[in-house]
C-alpha cells in the first residue's frame, strides 16, 4: 500500500479508466499477494485510485502466458497481425478523449499534449500494422547450381517491456506495436505512478481481438519484473526506456542468457542557434521544445548555444516568451505547462538552479517553485544565464522546465562543445545554411539530428541514441527488425 493512500481522493475518478487490474493470459487478476498502490495526481496529489501492484510471481506467471501463446501467434499471417494492430489503433482514436484525460490525471502534462500522445501512440499502431507486411526476406543467388540461399525472419519470441512515467501511452506503443506485428508476444510492465494510461490501450487490444497471453500487463517493482525477465529463459528480448544508470544494469544482467536488449535512456540535447536564424522566431520554437511535458522529456533540449550575433535578442524573446506561458493543473483550460510529475523531479530542479546561481547563472524567469498553488508539483518555467561547464545543469541530464543559455562564435567552436557529454540521443540546430546544417548533422555525436524542427518524433523515422544513451532504434522500419531473428537456410539439390 502506498503511504500516500490517505491523501484525498480526486473527484473527476469517473472520467478516467475503470480497470484497476493486471492482464495476464486473457485475465484481469488482483496481484498474487494482494498487494495494491495509490496513485497520485501530480496536480494536487490526491489520489486517483488503487491498482493491483505485485511482483515476480506476477511476471513469471505472465511470461508463461505469453510463452505459451508464442507458438500459436507466431504461426498468424502478417495481415492478421496487421488487423488486430489496426483495430487496435482505431479504437484507442474513438477514446482519446477519455484516454488523455486519464494520462493528464496521472502524469500531469496539459490536455491538449496528453490528447496529441495518445494519436502519436495510435499512430505507431497503425504504421507497425502495414510495416509488419513488409517484413521480408530474401533469395541470393548461389555459387554453385545444386543449392538455393534464403534469408527468413524469425520473430524472436517473448518480450519483456518496462517504460517510464514521461510517456506513457508513446513509450509503450513503440515496444508493444512492433512486438506483435513481428509475431512476438509481450509481457509490459508501466512505471509505477502511470498505470492507467497503458490499461487504457491494454482495453483497445483485448476489444481488438488480441488472444490470450498475446500481451501481458503487469504491475509490481521494477526489480522484481526485470528479474523475471532475466530469468525465464522464454523472455529473449527486453526493450528498456528510462535512465542510463539502470540500462547499464540491465546490460550486466543481459549476459548470463545473452538476452537482446534495445535500451532507450538518457539525454542531454544541445540546441544550437546560427547567426542567420531569426531569434524570435527560434525562440518561439526552442520554448515550445523545452517545456513541452515541462522538460521532462529524454529529447528536450537542455543546453541552449546561441550565437554571439543575436544572443541578446534570442534572450529577450526566450525570456518574454517563458514568462507568459500559463502554468497550472493540466486539466484546466488554457493550461500549457502543467506540475511535475512529482515531489522528487521538483526537488531536483531547484537543486540544479540554485547550484547554477552558487555558480554565478543569473535567474532572468522563474527559479523556483510556484508560489501560486497550495497543492501539487509546480515549477516556475526557467530562463538562466552566465552559465558555464561545470554546473551541474550542463553534466546531469535535467529533466526539468529549466533553459539555461550558453553563447558561442564558432560552428567549430559549438560543435566540440555540444558532443562533450557521454550522451548522445537527441541535437538542434536552427540555420537557414546550407553548409551549416550539412556540417553540423554529418558532426553531431546524436541519433537524432533535428534542423530547424522542435520536436523530431514520428512513427515512420527511427529513434534512438548514440553513445551512453541507448542501444538499437525504436520506430521505423529499424524499430520492426529489432523483433526477428535472421535465419538463413541453405538447401542442396539433389543431382
Amino acid at each position: 500500500m502506498s503511504p500516500l493512500s490517505n491523501a484525498p481522493v480526486a473527484s473527476h475518478q469517473s472520467e478516467i479508466v475503470a480497470e484497476r487490474r493486471m492482464w495476464i493470459d486473457g485475465q484481469w487478476r488482483e496481484a498474487i499477494d494482494g498487494g495494491t498502490l495509490a496513485i497520485l495526481n501530480p496536480a494536487d496529489e490526491s489520489t486517483l485510485a488503487e491498482v493491483a501492484f505485485g511482483g515476480k510471481a506476477d511476471a513469471l506467471a505472465a511470461i508463461d502466458a505469453a510463452a505459451r501463446a508464442f507458438v500459436a501467434w507466431r504461426a498468424t499471417s502478417a495481415y492478421e497481425r496487421a488487423k488486430l494492430l489496426k483495430t487496435t489503433a482505431d479504437l484507442m482514436r474513438q477514446r482519446a478523449d477519455r484516454l488523455a484525460r486519464t494520462l493528464t490525471s496521472e502524469q500531469g502534462k496539459p490536455l491538449p499534449e496528453a490528447r496529441g500522445e495518445v494519436l502519436h501512440a495510435a499512430d505507431t499502431f497503425e504504421w507497425f500494422a502495414e510495416e509488419g507486411k513488409r517484413a521480408y526476406g530474401r533469395i541470393i543467388p548461389p555459387t554453385t547450381m545444386n543449392r538455393r540461399h534464403q534469408v527468413l525472419r524469425h520473430p524472436v519470441g517473448v518480450v519483456g517491456t518496462i517504460t517510464p512515467w514521461n510517456f506513457p501511452a508513446a513509450l509503450p506503443s513503440r515496444k508493444i506495436a512492433p512486438a506483435l506485428a513481428a509475431g512476438c508476444t509481450v509481457v509490459c510492465r508501466p512505471a509505477d505512478q502511470t498505470p492507467l494510461t497503458l490499461i487504457g490501450m491494454i482495453e483497445c487490444l483485448i476489444d481488438a481481438g488480441a488472444p490470450p497471453g498475446v500481451v501481458n500487463l503487469v504491475m509490481g517493482t521494477a526489480p522484481e519484473i526485470a528479474d523475471a525477465y532475466f530469468e525465464h529463459p522464454a523472455v529473449r528480448k527486453i526493450s528498456f526506456t528510462g535512465s542510463t544508470a539502470v540500462g547499464k544494469q540491465l546490460i550486466r544482467k543481459s549476459a548470463d542468457q545473452v538476452k537482446r536488449l534495445s535500451l532507450e535512456l538518457g539525454g542531454h540535447a544541445p540546441l544550437i542557434v546560427f547567426p542567420d536564424a531569426d531569434p524570435a522566431q527560434v525562440a518561439q520554437l526552442a520554448v515550445l521544445g523545452k517545456f513541452r511535458n515541462n522538460g521532462q522529456v529524454c529529447v528536450a533540449p537542455s543546453r541552449f548555444y546561441i550565437h554571439d550575433r543575436i544572443a541578446a535578442d534570442f534572450t529577450e524573446a526566450a525570456v518574454e516568451l517563458t514568462r507568459n506561458l500559463k502554468l497550472g493543473p493540466g486539466l484546466a483550460e488554457g493550461v500549457q505547462v502543467g506540475p511535475m510529475f512529482d515531489a522528487r523531479g521538483l526537488d531536483k530542479a531547484q537543486r540544479l538552479v540554485e547550484e547554477a546561481k552558487a555558480k554565478g547563472a543569473v535567474v532572468l524567469t522563474g527559479g523556483t517553485r510556484s508560489q501560486r498553488f497550495e497543492r501539487g508539483f509546480f515549477f516556475e518555467p526557467t530562463v538562466l544565464r552566465n552559465v558555464t561547464p561545470d554546473m551541474a545543469l550542463m553534466r546531469e541530464e535535467p529533466f526539468a522546465p529549466v533553459m539555461p543559455l550558453l553563447s558561442f562564435d564558432r560552428l567549430e567552436e559549438v560543435l566540440a562543445q555540444a558532443n562533450a557529454t557521454p550522451y548522445g540521443l537527441a541535437a538542434y540546430v536552427f540555420t537557414q545554411d546550407l553548409t551549416t546544417a550539412t556540417r553540423m548533422a554529418e558532426g553531431l555525436e546524436a541519433g537524432i539530428v533535428a534542423i530547424n524542427d522542435p520536436v523530431p518524433a514520428t512513427p515512420q523515422c527511427p529513434f534512438g541514441g548514440m553513445k551512453e544513451s541507448g542501444l538499437g532504434r525504436e520506430l521505423g522500419q529499424e524499430g520492426l527488425d529489432s523483433y526477428f531473428e535472421t535465419k538463413y537456410v541453405s538447401i542442396g539439390l539433389r543431382s
